[in-house]
């Protein structure tokens, strides 16, 4: 049951930061906003095929994150585990696929939310079978 629940652990951390990527995305296709057209803008926002998968992906996110919680995992734990977690994979997959340049203090940063997310986790899967 322990390999299931940090298997469910580990997909809601992807979804979430994929939802984040993917509502980047959607950003970067928005037309210049001229007068008269905001609620157009705003339809064409919403239909737009990256928001609609970001939604989802935040939505499959947190059914994931619901259910870990539910078969025992602490929240005092998941919950900065999971959003560090993000956190590094948002920052590197801006990177890769935005071109956006980590610095030496983000990386700096990271390594330091490395070790903090491998010190909590360490107790974070004492869960309940």
């Amino acid at each position: 049951m322990q390999f299931q629940v940090i298997l469910f652990f580990c997909i809601a951390v992807f979804f979430n930061a994929l939802a984040n990527i993917l509502i980047k995305t959607s950003s970067m296709q928005d037309k210049q906003v001229t007068p008269g057209e905001g609620f157009w803008n705003l339809v064409f926002t919403v239909f737009n095929p990256y928001f609609i998968a970001g939604l989802a992906s935040f939505g499959l996110a947190l059914l994931g994150y619901r259910y870990v919680l539910g078969k025992g995992l602490k929240l005092s734990l998941a919950y900065p585990v999971f959003t560090s977690s993000g956190f590094i994979i948002v920052l590197i997959a801006s990177s890769v696929f935005f071109k956006e340049r980590l610095n030496f203090t983000q990386w700096l940063g990271i390594s330091f939310i490395l070790v903090g997310v491998w010190l909590t986790a360490l107790q974070m899967f004492d869960v309940n079978s």
